[in-house]
């Protein structure tokens, strides 16, 4: 049974991750468009930084939210921790790719925090919250015995 429901929140995790992917990936394309912005405004920095940036967030997003679901954290507990897990992930991976592209590692550094914290890399804290709790709520609707919709030729009863 317990083999079942880790698998099931490793599940959740997996697609949380990737709503998450796909709201920052969209957000960034609107704010780009509609405020007419780089995400990423240093041009020192190189193609790499913010791609490399979101995916240390991502990545962080997806071991906390695998390990939380399958631990049964409390929803606000969770969002919580993915918004410090996430923010944090960015700005070590920010940095990383920062002094990778320009060879200075406390530029690289107060670079990431800026990004993560008041450039558009404040996004991807505040949506990993988001979907934190929808994750959370998912799970915890399966434990408690909630199944998936399904179409009507899926049904055994007869209409």
């Amino acid at each position: 049974m317990m083999g079942s429901n880790s698998s099931s929140a490793w599940a959740v995790a997996g697609f949380a991750t990737a709503l998450l992917v796909a709201i920052v990936v969209a957000a960034f394309g609107f704010l780009s468009l509609l405020a007419d912005l780089e995400p990423v405004g240093d041009p020192a920095a190189g193609i790499l930084v913010g791609p490399a940036t979101v995916a240390g967030s991502v990545g962080a997003f997806l071991l906390l939210a695998g390990t939380g679901l399958t631990r049964g954290l409390r929803t606000w507990s969770l969002a919580g921790l993915a918004l410090l897990a996430t923010w944090a992930g960015g700005i070590l991976a920010g940095t990383i790719a920062y002094a990778a592209s320009t060879g200075t590692v406390l530029a690289a550094f107060l670079f990431a925090l800026a990004f993560m914290t008041v450039g558009f890399g404040a996004i991807i804290p505040v949506a990993a919250a988001l979907v934190a709790v929808l994750a959370s709520a998912t799970v915890r609707a399966q434990r408690g015995g909630v199944e998936r919709p399904r179409w009507p030729w899926e049904r055994d009863d007869d209409l």
